[in-house]
């Protein structure tokens, strides 16, 4: 397979090709032909991946807490966020997998393709340093990492909103997506927050979660 349109994708040329071969190798693949597959490469990338975030999160945040800058690691460095950036660079066409996998479109798998992210981290990392793998990390997480940031204190919000609905006794209290809008990597949900089936707020953000802070926040704003 011609690796070439995923290289000029990712931003990074290998000099050697058969890293990169190997980071698109599931085992249902490498089993068939009884070679070594990416396995071993996600092991190492997903260490360099935490490291990488972690140092950049704590870098370039300085005013997050420890808890906080733990939160936004986890919300980042997760297989839906790296599904984004396969999803992004069409690793689904590059990623090589067994027959059985291929007859259940195991190259467009979210766990799958995140592997693949991972593996593609440490064949940089083996290939051109450090350095490189850090450049392919930032440049494909630095979004996501500064929207989480923005975000990192919304967990009170549904918190505070449930608190302050019960005060009086129990609530039914519900949080619906009515719209989602934008590309499959840059999805914006629209949610709506209803008690006892009245609709209080509507709120929007880059994932289900965040936008249901969001119609926490703004319900709140019109309760106090």
């Amino acid at each position: 397979m011609d690796f070439e349109k995923l290289e000029e994708s990712i931003g990074y040329t290998f000099k050697n090709k058969e890293l990169l071969k190997k980071a698109m190798t599931h085992t249902s693949y490498a089993y068939e032909r009884n070679i070594e597959s990416n396995e071993k490469l996600e092991f190492l990338g997903d260490s360099i991946l935490e490291f990488i975030s972690s140092k950049y999160i704590y870098n370039n945040y300085k005013n997050l807490r420890e808890g906080e800058m733990t939160k936004v690691r986890a919300e980042v460095v997760c297989e839906d966020s790296l599904y984004k950036v396969a999803k992004l660079h069409n690793f689904s066409d590059f990623i090589l997998v067994g027959r059985s996998e291929a007859n259940n479109a195991g190259n467009k798998k979210p766990a799958i393709l995140a592997d693949s992210i991972e593996a593609t981290i440490a064949a940089i990392y083996f290939d051109g340093g450090l350095d490189a793998a850090e450049k392919f990390i930032i440049d494909n997480l630095k979004e996501a990492i500064a929207n989480s940031t923005k975000h990192v204190g919304m967990k009170d919000f549904k918190t505070v909103l449930q608190e302050k609905l019960q005060e009086n006794g129990e609530v039914q209290i519900k949080y619906t997506v009515i719209k989602e809008s934008g590309p499959d990597h840059d999805k914006v949900f629209t949610v709506k927050v209803e008690v006892d089936g009245k609709e209080l707020a509507i709120g929007e953000g880059k994932t289900k979660k965040h936008a249901e802070m969001n119609a926490a926040e703004k319900a709140l704003s019109k309760i106090k």
